[in-house]
């Protein structure tokens, strides 16, 4: 049976996951470890696929309101600055047979999106797309998105470098 407790955008992720018959465990993110001023933030999902891979995911939901998906453009990628961190620690303290992922699961809000040979997930009424980054990548490549709030980026181009098709990253490629 699903968590409940998982958003919408965990939900969609974790239905991929099924349909794909990808080997997962959920983690239980309300928790953390440590002390309060040191905590570690969980991440959401170890994945094991039939490659043998051992996957930290990290789901991050966002929306994407354009016309098209061609040139991967008007996609958000923002993360939280803890998140990195937390996501860095916890590969360390797993080994150097666990690589680490931020997947960015977008709902499509418009009815006529160019998928642009994109395969959506569709949830109910929902329609949703997964792209993959690998925590290296993204910590080499991020800015400061707010410091306020405590979260950074990538530029447009390094995302589209970097980001994969979830699809591609799980299913058709190895460990790079």
């Amino acid at each position: 049976m699903r968590d409940s407790s998982l958003n919408h955008y965990e939900q969609a992720f974790e239905n991929w996951l099924i349909d794909h018959q990808i080997p997962y465990v959920h983690w239980e993110e309300h928790h953390r470890l440590g002390p309060a001023a040191g905590s570690i933030k969980n991440f959401d999902f170890l994945l094991r696929p039939e490659s043998g891979r051992k996957i930290l995911v990290e789901v991050k939901g966002r929306t994407f309101a354009g016309a098209t998906l061609a040139g991967l453009t008007g996609l958000e990628c923002w993360v939280p600055r803890d998140d990195v961190k937390s996501l860095r620690m916890w590969k360390r303290a797993l080994g150097p047979d666990h690589e680490a992922v931020f997947v960015f699961s977008y709902r499509i809000m418009q009815a006529d999106v160019d998928l642009d040979g994109h395969e959506p997930l569709v949830l109910g009424p929902d329609r949703y797309m997964f792209f993959c980054l690998r925590l290296e990548d993204y910590a080499q490549r991020m800015r400061d998105r707010s410091r306020r709030w405590r979260t950074v980026t990538l530029a447009a181009e390094d995302f589209r470098r970097h980001a994969k098709s979830l699809a591609a990253f799980l299913l058709h490629c190895g460990s790079q």
